[in-house]
């Protein structure tokens, strides 16, 4: 059994690869890929017929060599190196909407940006009635805080 891996040992690499690009897919911080690309280098080498220790060798050093020199180029150009992405919400801050259910001064109501429904507050010392243009200036949780236009 042990000679049939042996002599079948890119299927393993392949498998090992195939695994590692799903593990990426979880992740996304390009840093297993590395290993896929490693292991693509050990598919070579067994097929080149080079031993396991070889391979295990030549997996090592297209790993490490992705890991220095794939990657960075990756994160550069696929995340932009932005050291702070705003989530869902950050990304609210200074958009604009319509106020879809009047926000009274100490209550909420909501307003709609983008065709999603956002509770919201507002910054003023009066109501913003429905169908007022506001901008948010600020965010508690899933809350958002309005001006109006």
């Amino acid at each position: 059994m042990i000679d049939y891996f042996i002599a079948n040992m890119w299927q393993i690499w392949a498998v090992v690869s195939i695994i590692c690009l799903i593990l990426e897919l979880s992740s996304g911080d390009f840093f297993i890929i590395c290993f896929s690309i490693g292991a693509v280098f050990g598919i070579i080498a067994a097929v080149l017929g080079l031993g396991i220790y070889w391979q295990l060798l030549i997996f090592s050093i297209f790993s490490l060599l992705s890991v220095l020199f794939v990657r960075p180029v990756a994160l550069r150009y696929l995340h932009k190196n932005e050291p702070n992405k705003p989530s869902n919400a950050d990304a609210l801050l200074g958009r604009t909407g319509k106020v879809t259910e009047t926000i009274p001064v100490g209550g909420s109501g909501y307003v709609q940006i983008d065709g999603d429904m956002w509770k919201a507050v507002s910054h003023a010392d009066s109501d913003i009635s429905i169908g007022t243009t506001v901008r948010v200036i600020g965010r508690e949780s899933t809350i958002i805080t309005v001006e109006a236009l």
